[in-house]
């Protein structure tokens, strides 16, 4: 039986592929805790349904863009944790993309600010607050393996971050700047894959695939179900020697 973690916390957990994702972790009966992060979780219908119906999923509020909330949050999930036992998984999937001043023709010196913002900076003050709580459940796990059941940092990126496989310039997205922060949010990844690799936290980034969400439009070859089925699975067979690697929703290696 594949091991998997007692807790989980994922932000951007109020709509598409987040919503997703807390749906595919809470289908795991050994999973006790699932933080699911919103800016604004009271208005996050079907979120507070879920919660409603599943003891184990916590609606938590957290604006990662905010060095406060970040930390307000990191409280709230230390008080409804299991004494000891630390925080399992960290999903990083709180995004954004705007194209509107993304392009060479009309660089907004501040859309391209936000999604450095958004997209790395906020994404590297997650896991330094949330760190302490991976590190103990690393080192409470009795398994000697590497995986979702020790401890695991999970970014969630995107193929267009890669330098390798760009071939199509700003034309199929058209947004620079949303490229350049993934490829970043990658270079990320990969150190902190270094650093923490005598923590034994496992570091990924996971490109969801182009996904029917108010980000990837109505044309997107994925459902949401469908990604964060894939992602679950992939996840879940995540060992040592994935840290630091740049993978798709079902588990192929991409190039950064």
């Amino acid at each position: 039986m594949t091991p998997v973690p007692l807790s989980v916390l994922i932000t951007g957990a109020n709509r598409g592929i987040g919503l997703g994702l807390v749906k595919q972790w809470a289908s795991l009966t050994g999973v006790k805790h699932i933080f699911a992060c919103a800016r604004k979780p009271d208005a996050a219908e079907e979120l507070k349904d879920l919660s409603r119906n599943d003891a184990r999923i916590h609606c938590v509020k957290l604006d990662v863009n905010s060095d406060k909330s970040i930390l307000d949050a990191k409280k709230q999930v230390d008080l409804l944790l299991d004494e000891g036992n630390g925080l399992n998984v960290l999903i990083n999937n709180a995004g954004c993309m705007i194209a509107e001043g993304g392009t060479l023709e009309n660089a907004d010196r501040s859309v391209y600010l936000q999604h450095f913002d958004t997209n790395v900076v906020s994404v590297a003050k997650m896991i330094e607050a949330f760190l302490p709580l991976l590190k103990m459940a690393s080192k409470e796990c009795i398994s000697d393996e590497w995986g979702v059941h020790r401890a695991a940092i999970i970014n969630i990126s995107s193929g267009v971050g890669s330098i390798e496989s760009n071939n199509t310039g700003s034309k199929l997205v058209r947004s620079i700047p949303y490229r350049l922060s993934k490829a970043a949010l990658n270079q990320l990844t990969k150190t902190l894959s270094v650093d923490l690799a005598e923590d034994s936290i496992l570091v990924v980034s996971v490109c969801p695939g182009w996904v029917k969400t108010d980000m990837g439009g109505p044309e997107a070859s994925l459902t949401v179900e469908q990604s964060s089925k894939a992602q679950l699975q992939t996840a879940l067979s995540l060992r040592k020697e994935h840290s630091g690697l740049l993978l798709s929703y079902d588990g192929t290696k991409l190039a950064y």
